[in-house]
């Protein structure tokens, strides 16, 4: 008779086969999902970059003080630079606001009229760009040279800005909301005596 086995021996046996042979399965599909997270995340990972110095070329209030923000467009801030730009009051079509009792082409006269008008006006004061006055012709024609006769004149030689009203309340041609008037000349006095004449 052959030799019996125990049967907690038969019984151990194929499931230890059983368990290394999933076991190793697991691992090999573990080692498989770990390799290719790895894959994955270093396919995130950005490039190593060259080491980067701080040294500047010149010395930092050259670098700032060689700044010009304006160099595109240097002459954009001078005076008179606005005739350079493209700059227009909008067509009208058939869309666009009309006011009431305008046909479109009355509109569009007044629009450009205003428009030639600020021009005009723009050109003028660029006209006026750049002239000063001398001081020194000034201060020779006001005699301040020579004595000190430009203190007794009115404005102690000063010049005075001229208005479009004459404000000395001599001729009564200024606004009567300011309060200002012409004066009144009072009539003239008796002489004065004690008692009765």
């Amino acid at each position: 008779m052959p030799p019996q086995t125990s049967s907690a021996a038969a019984w151990h046996t194929p499931s230890v086969s059983l368990f290394t042979s999933r076991y190793t399965c697991t691992m090999k599909t573990s080692l498989a999902l770990v390799a290719a997270s790895l894959a994955s995340a270093s396919a995130f990972v950005p490039a190593p970059k060259a080491p980067q110095t701080t040294q500047l070329n010149e010395s930092l209030f050259s670098k700032l003080s060689n700044l010009d923000l304006w160099a595109p467009v240097a002459d954009s801030n001078e005076y008179g630079a606005r005739a350079k730009k493209n700059l227009k009051t909008g067509s009208l079509t058939e869309k666009s606001y009309v006011p009431t009792g305008l046909t479109k082409a009355q509109y569009e006269k007044i629009r450009s009229d205003a428009d030639a008008k600020k021009a005009a006006n723009y050109k003028k004061n660029v006209a006026k760009a750049g002239v000063f006055m001398d001081y020194t012709e000034f201060y020779t024609k006001r005699g301040s040279d020579e004595n000190g006769a430009w203190m007794k004149l009115p404005n102690l030689g000063h010049r005075m800005a001229k208005t479009k009203y004459d404000w000395s309340g001599e001729n009564a041609d200024e606004p009567v909301w300011t309060g200002v008037s012409a004066k009144k000349k009072a009539p003239a006095k008796k002489g004065f005596t004690f008692g009765k004449k």
